[in-house]
């Protein structure tokens, strides 16, 4: 026992420092400067930085988009397979996982293929003006599509775990059994008892649209991802303390979630 407890020990000290020493290399980069020592420049520049504000507040809006499209997506669809057809979870679970196989570089190829062939066979559709309005800069509808498709693997996996914790089909049989509507036995008995799951889709979800780079910089848009690459050139040390800072609050964010989900949990409990 003492063995295995020392090769645990040992296992999490080399993670440890498979991730802190990189950290630590890019926070002394970001506050050293060569003549004048220690500096937090790099930290205090960045508010006022060209283009920090507006990339950050779209990577946000986009963010908070693709959780509630891919949310109303799979939420249903998955109480309902584990309502109606549970053989075919294998099935969905196959093709949630596809964009896990599929190269972000082959994914945005076919985007783009079909973003220029719309316009040129659909000039007088009324499809046409959708086309046009999805790649708008201001708000790019399009990388909410795309980020969706890339998010399926995750929120799936989240959502099935907290289903399989849930008797879905007794909640669903009782809040019926009392008058309640499909909708209201879904938002009012089901989803009180997913809010971990939720919780977790909805983290991941946001991870992944805060760091996505691939898609966003082919199709030409800047959210915060592609604004921190493109500042790296001229002003390394600002965009190394962005993305160090932005690694900061997405850790805060996950321990805030995981307390979050531990208080839910003791809460459930106590009332049960």
């Amino acid at each position: 026992m003492a063995r295995l407890n020392l090769w645990r020990w040992g296992v999490f000290g080399l993670a440890g420092l498979y991730f802190l020493v990189p950290l630590a290399a890019s926070v002394v980069f970001t506050v050293d400067v060569p003549g004048q020592g220690v500096t937090f420049d790099a930290y205090t520049q960045i508010v006022s930085a060209d283009g920090f504000v507006s990339s950050l507040l779209l990577s946000l809006e986009l963010a908070v988009v693709t959780i509630a499209v891919v949310l109303l997506l799979m939420v249903p669809a998955m109480v309902a397979l584990r309502l109606g057809a549970p053989r075919l979870r294998p099935v969905v679970e196959v093709v949630c996982s596809l964009p896990l196989v599929v190269p972000p570089i082959a994914f945005v190829a076919g985007i783009s293929t079909v973003l220029k062939w719309g316009p040129e066979h659909l000039s007088r559709t009324p499809l046409f003006q959708t086309f046009v309005a999805i790649q708008n800069p201001d708000f790019p509808f399009v990388l909410v599509l795309a980020y969706v498709v890339m998010a399926l693997p995750f929120v799936h996996r989240a959502l099935d775990a907290g289903l399989r914790a849930v008797d879905v089909p007794t909640l669903v049989e009782a809040a019926r059994s009392l008058g309640a509507s499909w909708p209201q036995a879904l938002v009012q008995a089901v989803l009180p008892n997913l809010r971990g799951a939720l919780l977790n889709a909805s983290f991941l979800t946001l991870a992944l649209v805060l760091g996505e780079f691939t898609v966003a910089q082919l199709l030409g848009f800047q959210p915060f991802a592609v604004w921190i690459y493109s500042i790296g050139g001229s002003q390394a040390q600002l965009s190394v303390a962005v993305s160090v800072l932005s690694l900061f609050v997405t850790w805060a964010l996950l321990l805030v979630l995981a307390g979050f989900g531990g208080r839910t949990r003791t809460a459930s409990r106590d009332e049960s």
